[in-house]
């Protein structure tokens, strides 16, 4: 099943996306007008070398937990945006709005 939805995190739109994948964990992201922040799906050198503003979560399973975790990595834009690893997404995700 894939479900998207339109977010309002602390008055800034977001569109989430969640994709359950039988047998595995789901694929989880999160996603503003400057970036995104994804479940550990995500090839993060992939991201950089397409120029992306990308971060990853590690052991989440739904946009709430992605909100709640803290970032275990990021390319380059992404923390100079200020999405660095150890910050919770949910202190910077504004950022990406």
């Amino acid at each position: 099943m894939i479900m998207v939805d339109n977010l309002d995190i602390d008055g800034k739109s977001f569109q989430g996306l969640k994709v359950e994948l039988k047998g595995l964990p789901p694929l989880v992201l999160i996603e503003g007008d400057k970036g995104f922040v994804m479940c550990g799906y995500l090839n993060i050198d992939a991201a950089e070398s397409l120029g992306a503003t990308a971060a990853v979560v590690s052991g989440v399973s739904s946009w709430e937990d992605v909100l709640n975790a803290q970032i275990k990595t990021a390319t380059s834009k992404a923390k100079a945006m200020g999405l660095e690893p150890g910050k919770v997404v949910r202190d910077v995700i504004a950022a990406l709005a």
